[in-house]
């Protein structure tokens, strides 16, 4: 025994040297790649005898079918003094019953086939979704038209979610970090639907009629797009579709409502919400960009650098370095239809609220001063470059996109060439898009805490308004 453990160890030793060659030879630091290449996958867009686009996904990989219905409406849209409608119309199109079929009944058949059928209604875009097996696709398919186009609106469905919204402003002011995103919003979008927000006034006026003409106004087939994926016969599907929608139809199409832009007004403001909470929540920011801005692949990597990333100059100097914070960040929302916002957050102990609060607006300040470094530019242009793929995980968001960048009306190649465009930014192009459209000077600040605690008055930064924070609500 002692001979053969001898034995094995010298045939151990003496191929050391061998493995050592090999593992020299394949030293990563020493090793080349070929380039990553990433083709976007494809989805067909075909239009249904109704005039309706519909793109197209096969995935036969699990025998299930996702369908979304994309509208053009909104909150937007909502007629005066009826803010919240959007939202209850969108809600009851689904709870309260369609087609003649009763919500419970509707419920349970949906369970039945383990299928499901959602709606909602956001700021500027209508949804109503279908998640089906294959072979329950004709009697869901029939559910989601009806959810679609022929919606009951159960009055008894329609004050459950007049209580749930109701019950949900009671609730408004509990949380101190809904409270600053809230405010920040309304002063941002100060005089324009966006910045709108429902009340206990608004959610009582609306009516069954109300939600009924809002419906009729909007969910049109000549007025959506629809996107598909999954365990499907093409040929089969088109023509179910057909006969689901049915033929064109003859009367003309209302114009949509024209909404303005927001204005651009950038003025300072200072918002101040008293909670009595050991930790400050902060938000900041101003109007930005809408989609169409040329300068949107610029701004894009200066908000990666200022505060969109784990390695951002607000979270390195904020939470690193300075230990103010756990959470810090900023972000430029590109408006799709309207101009979006750029908002910096953070919430920190109220004994640095003030000390936060200018470092903040130093760091981007900063931005709008000198360029980024090459490594700051070459880390952000690599991140968005590289991550770009993971937008395209599934068939179903690879359909979707695809029918959300036609409902919007962004370009035909704009997915394209989005990694150039990506690639092409420079250091002088950051510089020019922060001192373009970064205005510290001009920030609408809410402050949401208690004051007593700051470490310097807040009227140290310039005249506040206080915020209203006791619920008037109706008896």
């Amino acid at each position: 025994m002692r001979r053969l453990i001898f034995s094995l160890c010298f045939s151990i030793a003496s191929m050391t040297p061998v493995f050592a060659g090999e593992l020299k030879q394949a030293d990563p630091r020493n090793m080349s790649f070929p380039a990553l290449r990433f083709e976007i996958p494809k989805a067909e867009r075909v239009v249904l005898e109704c005039g309706l686009p519909v793109y197209l996904l096969r995935d036969t990989e699990l025998p299930i079918i996702n369908m979304t219905a994309m509208v053009r409406t909104g909150s937007v849209y909502e007629p005066a003094g009826k803010s919240g409608l959007a939202s209850m119309t969108g809600t009851v199109m689904r709870s309260g019953g369609a087609g003649g079929l009763i919500p419970e009944k509707m419920d349970d058949e949906l369970e039945f086939m383990a299928s499901a059928v959602e709606s909602g209604i956001g700021s500027d875009m209508g949804t109503v979704s279908l998640t089906t097996l294959t072979k329950n696709l004709d009697r869901t398919l029939k559910i989601f038209r009806d959810v679609l186009l022929h919606p009951d609106f159960s009055d008894k469905r329609i004050e459950m979610a007049r209580r749930q919204a109701v019950e949900g402003l009671r609730r408004q002011n509990d949380d101190p970090k809904e409270i600053a995103g809230r405010e920040v919003s309304r002063a941002i979008y100060a005089g324009h639907p966006l910045g709108l927000v429902p009340t206990f006034e608004s959610l009582g006026s609306v009516t069954r009629q109300d939600l009924l003409d809002f419906h009729r106004r909007f969910y049109r087939l000549d007025n959506m797009i629809l996107s598909v994926s999954g365990d499907f016969e093409r040929d089969t599907l088109v023509k179910e579709l057909n006969t689901i929608f049915g033929p064109a139809t003859k009367k003309p199409a209302p114009p949509l409502p024209e909404i303005p832009q927001p204005q651009q007004l950038f003025q300072p403001e200072i918002i101040y919400g008293k909670k009595d909470v050991n930790q400050t929540v902060i938000r900041m920011g101003h109007l930005g960009l809408t989609k169409d801005n040329p300068d949107i692949y610029a701004v894009r990597i200066m908000d990666y650098i200022l505060g969109g990333s784990f390695t951002s100059r607000l979270t390195m100097e904020i939470r690193t370095n300075q230990g103010l914070a756990y959470n810090v960040g900023s972000h430029f929302d590109i408006g799709r239809r309207f101009a979006g916002s750029f908002i910096a957050e953070t919430e920190t102990k109220a004994e640095s609220t003030i000390k936060a609060i200018k470092l903040m607006k130093e760091i981007i300040t900063g931005m709008t001063r000198e360029p980024v470094s090459d490594q700051e530019l070459a880390a952000a242009r690599d991140y968005m470059i590289n991550s770009f793929m993971f937008g395209f995980t599934s068939p179903a968001s690879i359909v979707s996109q695809r029918a959300r960048l036609e409902f919007f009306g962004y370009p035909e190649n704009y997915l394209e060439k989005y990694r150039d465009n990506i690639a092409r930014v420079s250091k002088e192009d950051v510089l020019n898009a922060a001192k373009k459209y970064l205005k510290p000077g001009a920030f609408k600040l809410v402050v949401v805490g208690d004051t007593a605690k700051f470490d310097a008055p807040l009227s140290s930064l310039g005249s506040v308004r206080e915020l209203d924070l006791k619920l008037n609500i109706p008896k």
